[in-house]
């Protein structure tokens, strides 16, 4: 007797298979991708941002703590005013500048330290420095020597007429440039020879010149002139 199989059996249901379907995990790793490279990008903008931006980066960086805690106090921070132009500390140096003018003399040699001293009260507010003074001119010239024979003086005047002399044995003249008279070309030569400037120590509010030193203003043209002087003063305050 044979059987037939009954008509509401089902059939026995397929196996499905263990291996999942690539394409969702290529799709996967292909988003993951561009998302890794953004970050990348990021990260790499803003350590760019951070080295040459350091200031900006604390800004940001505050702003959202300032929400928290609050601002600052101002006493963190002094004002820009004391940071820029405050008061000299003690022993900081310092510069002092000023001009004056000479009294118009003609040729000759003049001794003139009181009268930079008394142009100059500001040295007596330096402890220690250098005072530099400088004549504007190139026909007279400054230098430090005797200063209390007047004999001195004369004598120089005299032996630098005989190096730098205005004419010939014969009164020829002996040099191309005369514009302004004989005189012109040898007040030029003498103020080359002597120099344009002095400078001078100063210790304790006062100029350490020598014993028998005095400032000299030696003047090469024949005429009067009136002559500028440039004082610059450098040291430490008392």
């Amino acid at each position: 007797m044979s059987t037939s199989p009954s008509p509401s059996a089902s059939p026995p249901p397929k196996a499905q298979s263990s291996t999942p379907e690539p394409a969702p995990r290529k799709a996967a790793a292909a988003a993951a991708v561009p998302q890794a490279s953004q970050t990348t990008t990021i990260l790499f903008v803003a350590l760019l941002l951070i080295a040459f931006f350091p200031s900006l980066f604390h800004t940001l960086w505050s702003i959202p703590l300032s929400l928290f805690f609050g601002p600052s106090s101002p006493s963190s921070s002094p004002p820009l005013s004391k940071l820029y132009y405050s008061s000299p500390a003690p022993g900081q140096t310092m510069w002092t500048q000023k001009h004056f003018t000479l009294p118009s003399k003609s040729r000759g040699s003049y001794l003139i330290t009181d009268i930079v001293t008394k142009e100059l009260p500001e040295i007596r507010n330096y402890k220690v420095g250098l005072l530099n003074l400088f004549i504007q001119h190139t026909s007279c010239a400054l230098s430090l020597n005797e200063n209390w024979d007047e004999d001195v003086r004369a004598d120089m005047s005299d032996t630098l007429d005989k190096i730098v002399p205005e004419a010939g044995p014969n009164g020829e003249s002996l040099y191309r440039h005369d514009a302004e008279g004989p005189d012109d070309l040898p007040a030029h030569v003498k103020s080359a020879l002597i120099g344009a400037s002095v400078t001078i120590p100063i210790k304790d509010g006062k100029l350490c010149t020598g014993t028998w030193q005095g400032i000299w203003y030696l003047e090469f043209r024949a005429a009067k002139h009136s002559r500028k002087i440039v004082a610059t003063i450098q040291g430490e305050k008392a």
